[in-house]
């Protein structure tokens, strides 16, 4: 077990310095299909080092679909969920110890990738646009997830699936909340953000377990699988 919470913790550290990383050091050179590539591949690279350690989840929300899916107990989660919050921390605190360093940074409302909603985070959308959006995406996505790891899928290729997958949701969503789906990866920066991102935090939390959890629900009576 101690392997397996190692290998979140240090994958889900991957997926907010690279994913979140990308936004802050190279959005404005690489724009967000740029930023949703970054996202993917982390999640490609994380599932293909470290899946046959843990599985790769990354995610509390992915973690909570396998427990409502009957593939994952309720004390597996709890670990895992810590595992994956204290990653999402380092990861943060990574970044910010790098562009930290750049001449005149300054802390914003938003700072290190943090999600948000409403007036003056990105598309400006509504609380309620932002909670459809995150548990719907987060459904979907672990829907995909439960399907490309279960029996009868196709060997070697749920990497591949669970990180494009991330990377369309990044492409229609960045503009909403940012992307989350993931509330690991939204508590590292929003700790460090503070403000408007720390006080906007429970979206980012309660939304992708929602999602998650009717995820595994639906896979278990047998509606998205074989």
């Amino acid at each position: 077990m101690t392997k397996k919470l190692v290998a979140e913790a240090l994958g889900t550290a991957i997926l907010v310095l690279f994913g979140c990383g990308a936004a802050v050091i190279g959005g404005a050179e690489i724009g967000f299909t740029g930023i949703a590539l970054a996202f993917g591949l982390a999640i490609v690279a994380a599932a293909y080092s470290l899946g046959a350690i843990s599985g790769a989840h990354l995610n509390p929300a992915v973690s909570l679909g396998m427990v409502t899916a009957g593939r994952m107990t309720v004390a597996e989660f709890a670990g895992y969920a810590v595992a994956q919050v204290a990653g999402a921390i380092i990861g943060a605190l990574v970044l910010y110890l790098i562009v930290s360093g750049k001449p005149g940074f300054v802390m914003g409302e938003w700072a290190l990738g943090s999600n948000g909603y409403g007036p003056g985070y990105l598309g400006e959308y509504s609380l309620a646009a932002a909670l459809v959006f995150e548990a719907v995406m987060t459904f979907l996505f672990v829907t995909v997830i439960l399907g490309a790891t279960g029996a009868g899928s196709a060997a070697g290729f749920a990497g591949l699936a669970i990180g494009l997958t991330l990377t369309a949701i990044h492409l229609v969503g960045i503009h909403v909340t940012g992307v989350s789906v993931n509330p690991a990866r939204s508590i590292g920066p929003a700790l460090f953000a503070g403000g408007a991102a720390l006080s906007q935090l429970w979206v980012f939390i309660v939304a992708p377990l929602a999602g998650g959890a009717l995820a595994g629900l639906v896979y278990k009576a047998g509606l998205t699988r074989a």
